[in-house]
């Protein structure tokens, strides 16, 4: 029971789930074609302005009385829609016999004098009455790849030699019988290759004598009409038929369209299947032409099979190594959004890039894999309560065991005393902000979430745990639950990349005509106590301390002097040798007696490199703090107002501490001060 609930069962599953992947049989290759299909419904529907459908129906059938007509009826049709502006006349029917009632050669006197496509049906039965191709040029041979035929149904020669271009129609149905895929290029017999009917509609619309065909070891990759895009297509010269695009039917105006005609007629007409339920063969010939012409055709890699499998491994490990860790409470809600967004991600790649990449198998694997994770989660857990029944049942009460049984972990309240690193970051001037969001405080809501992902993004990059936050203010820490080496180190280079990460937010705000944003962030580092803390029915994972309450001071005095980072002493002396920071003051927060030494830091060796007056500057500020903790007021003062024009990035700072001098000129601290300075405010 043990080694089939164990993570080696999930992973044996994941690989025979993989298995079948690579296999593909029918099942699996129709649920990835019905996906695609889906893909296609998702779309908005569009109406091609370049393609007109002319149905052959029962109208017509009435109107002339017989099927076929007298040939001269297709003569004066195809005059008509010339007349009306069309740019080429394409006929999706097959004229195989001779009009007995002897209307050919008004037909054929047509064809000669404007330029009309006709159509040859490929055939499974070697029938020897295919056409001579008009032309075509390839690189390498891809007569291999090419589907092939025995024989095809052509027009009776004279049409044949009259009409501009013949193009082949070949539907090939997928496992399904559901028609997705046209091939651009067929082969018939052993060595002659025909364009398909969209193919040869091409080549006749710009006159072009030949189309390419691009074949390399794999297969053929691309082929082309001069004029055209080049059209990538699978090893075979198959493309995905756009289903979307509407082709518009029967309609008055012909001026400047491609006019296919076809037939429509009960008894007449070929219908196949597709994603969008039967169609008639022109209307398949008309779509696959336009997904040709539209410049977007859909793209299927040839590594896609590999990468799709790829794809459910990753799904499945994820699934593997996250369930079994996450509690029951949040493992559905992280299931449906890793199933989510591999969903959207596949209909974002079709709706904008036209790739077609299948979700449907890692999604219904990785739905097996859940379900087969949580019996095992649900397995392990009843073992294990009922192993704590037979340990503890003849020592504790019921109620207790009941405890233990619902927390198999033994968590406890309470935590370990440990030395961490924590940072406090808050919105400076969040009420105007807020202001602007009176009637919208959805917007707010996104502007704090904004705000706070980029910033959470960076701090656990950088090995920091979210402790919590509150309102816009993020608390964060390192070196804990887990060890993090240099955690002094990584919490100041999180505060500096929160500070660039905020720069490129303001640029996208001030681009959008909002307020920018501005924080203060307070590090310091000490000792607290780090744990569960909470009621015995809800706690969080969290830090109590001295050490974290002035972290939290520290960042409400960034503002007062005039900089964005603070730094508590201990913080600063650690990343001294990695990073350049310079002392600012040595103040006794709010609700504290003692003084500590508080430092801003300004950058790394990047920055001093770009800084070149730096070390000159830190040893100009170093007198200016002596004079000022000496009451040397006027001497302080010129210090202050030199560096203050050198300095532009602590011009803030000495402007705040002339304030401050110039209240101490007025109102002195007494002689046996000693340099402390005492805050009012938090």
């Amino acid at each position: 029971m043990k080694f089939f609930t164990s993570a080696w069962m999930v992973v044996i599953t994941l690989l025979v789930l993989a298995g079948v992947r690579w296999w593909d049989p029918g099942p699996v290759q129709r649920l990835r074609l019905m996906n695609f299909d889906g893909y296609q419904h998702l779309l908005s529907e569009t109406t091609s302005d370049k393609i007109v459908l002319y149905d052959i129906g029962e109208e017509f059938l009435k109107e002339h009385g017989q099927w076929p007509p007298k040939r001269t009826v297709f003569a004066q049709l195809t005059a008509d829609l010339y007349n009306a502006g069309a740019a080429l006349v394409v006929f999706n029917i097959l004229f195989a016999e001779e009009d007995r009632l002897g209307g050919d050669d008004d037909f054929i006197s047509v064809l000669k004098q404007v330029p009309v496509v006709g159509t040859q049906v490929a055939s499974t039965r070697a029938i020897d009455t295919v056409a001579t191709p008009r032309g075509l040029s390839f690189s390498g041979d891809p007569r291999p790849w090419l589907y092939t035929y025995p024989g095809a149904v052509s027009n009776i020669k004279p049409i044949a030699e009259a009409l501009a271009g013949i193009g082949m129609v070949s539907t090939v149905p997928e496992v399904d019988g559901v028609v997705r895929r046209y091939p651009l290029f067929v082969r018939v017999g052993e060595k002659t290759i025909y364009p398909s009917l969209p193919m040869e509609v091409l080549r006749v619309l710009v006159g072009s004598k030949s189309a390419q065909i691009k074949t390399e070891a794999a297969g053929i990759t691309k082929v082309r009409v001069r004029g055209f895009p080049i059209v990538q297509t699978d090893a075979h010269a198959r493309i995905w038929i756009d289903y979307s695009t509407e082709i518009p039917r029967n309609q008055e105006h012909f001026s400047g369209k491609i006019v296919i005609v076809g037939l429509t007629a009960e008894g007449l007409t070929q219908t196949v299947p597709t994603p969008f339920g039967s169609q008639d063969i022109h209307e398949v010939n008309a779509k696959t032409l336009h997904t040709i012409l539209s410049g977007t055709s859909i793209k299927r890699w040839d590594i896609a099979n590999q990468l799709e499998i790829l794809d459910f491994l990753l799904f499945g490990l994820i699934l593997i190594v996250l369930v079994p860790r996450v509690g029951m409470k949040w493992t559905l809600p992280i299931v449906l959004f890793l199933f989510s967004a591999g969903a959207y991600s596949a209909v974002y790649a079709f709706n904008h890039y036209k790739i077609l990449f299948d979700v449907s198998y890692p999604l219904l694997g990785g739905l097996l894999l859940y379900v087969q994770l949580l019996f095992n989660k649900y397995a392990r857990e009843y073992a294990a309560k009922m192993l704590i029944k037979k340990q503890f049942g003849t020592y504790l009460s019921p109620a207790m065991v009941l405890i233990l049984q619902k927390n198999p972990e033994l968590l406890k309240l309470g935590g370990e005393t440990k030395k961490l690193s924590i940072l406090f970051a808050d919105i400076r001037g969040f009420t105007p902000i807020s202001e602007q969001y009176k009637t919208d405080p959805q917007g707010l809501t996104l502007l704090i979430n904004r705000f706070l992902t980029p910033m959470t993004d960076f701090i656990m990059s950088r090995d920091g745990t979210i402790d919590k936050y509150m309102g816009d203010c993020i608390m964060a820490f390192w070196n804990a639950p887990v060890n993090v080496e240099n955690h002094e180190l990584k919490a100041v280079e999180s505060a500096l990349g929160m500070v660039e990460r905020l720069k490129e937010l303001n640029n996208e705000l001030e681009s959008e005509g909002l307020m920018p944003i501005n924080i203060g962030i307070g590090i310091n580092t000490g000792e607290v106590v780090v744990g569960n803390m909470g009621s015995n029915n809800r706690f969080d994972y969290s830090i109590l301390g001295d050490a974290a309450n002035l972290a939290s001071r520290l960042e409400g005095q960034s503002k007062g002097y005039g900089v964005t980072i603070i730094l508590g002493e201990e913080t600063a002396t650690a990343v001294e040798n990695e990073l350049f920071s310079v002392e600012l003051d040595s103040i006794a927060v709010k609700g504290k007696i003692d003084a500590v030494r508080i430092f801003t830091v300004l950058g790394n060796n990047e920055w001093v490199f770009k800084n070149t007056n730096w070390y000159f500057n830190q040893q100009q500020h170093e007198k200016f703090l002596k004079l000022y903790r000496g009451q040397s007021w006027m001497m302080a003062e010129k210090f202050a107002n030199d560096l203050k024009d050198s300095w532009p990035d602590m011009a803030d700072y000495y402007d705040i501490m002339l304030d401050r001098i110039a209240e101490y000129k007025e109102n002195s601290p007494g002689e046996d001060w000693d340099g402390v300075y005492r805050a009012t405010t938090k």
